[in-house]
């Protein structure tokens, strides 16, 4: 008999081979778990990434948003103030126009000519009430510094201090914003009255001799 055709090399041959493919196999079930490992970390990755892009975009799209607000509030500044600025050449107009009819006398221009001069009035109220401009209350009223400019001060005996006793020039708003200032005559209290040394000094002795002297 040869040593090929013994026994115990046929069985050590077996295995051999058996645990080859054993390695092999447990070789091939590593490489799995490893690419399915890699897959998996991969994947974490790729979400990773997804939500710092939807991140990055949530906040690009609230910056245009504020960027967006930011410019139509600007353009609606610049719009108010061209406005204002307009609504305030239009107020001097008014004031001089107010003056005018008030310093002339009924009796002496013509009923046609002084209903004229009521329509102009009534047509610039009707302008500045349809750009929202409003007068401010004064007259009667307490001294608010938001919306009044004192510009004289008059004793009120029996009156209450800080009221306002007449307007000068009257204060309009724009909407919400003052854009000109009251000008008023507010009320104040008397100065107390003030004693004469003089008259108001104690009679001494030493006074009443020099005065017989």
């Amino acid at each position: 008999m040869t040593n090929e055709d013994r026994p115990e090399d046929s069985e050590s041959t077996l295995n051999s081979d058996a645990s080859n493919k054993g390695q092999a196999q447990n070789i091939e079930e590593a490489e799995e778990k490893d690419e399915m490992t890699l897959t998996q970390e991969r994947l974490e990755e790729a979400l990773r990434e997804k939500d710092q892009f939807r991140s990055i975009a949530q906040r690009a799209q609230a910056d245009l948003i504020n960027y967006r607000k930011r410019a139509a509030d600007e353009q609606k500044e610049i719009r108010r103030n061209a406005n204002t600025s307009l609504i305030l050449k239009v107020l001097g107009i008014v004031d001089d126009l107010n003056r005018a009819v008030a310093m002339v006398p009924e009796d002496a221009v013509s009923p046609g000519w002084m209903e004229g001069l009521n329509l102009v009035q009534r047509n610039l109220a009707n302008v500045l009430d349809s750009e929202g401009v409003t007068k401010i209350e004064a007259e009667g009223q307490p001294f608010e510094p938001w919306g009044h400019e004192a510009v004289f001060y008059q004793e009120a005996p029996d009156g209450e201090h800080g009221i306002v006793t007449d307007v000068i020039r009257d204060g309009y708003k724009l909407r919400d914003r003052v854009i000109r200032a009251a000008q008023v005559v507010v009320s104040k209290a008397p100065e107390p009255a003030q004693e004469n040394p003089e008259t108001s000094q104690p009679e001494t002795p030493d006074t009443r001799a020099q005065e017989t002297q």
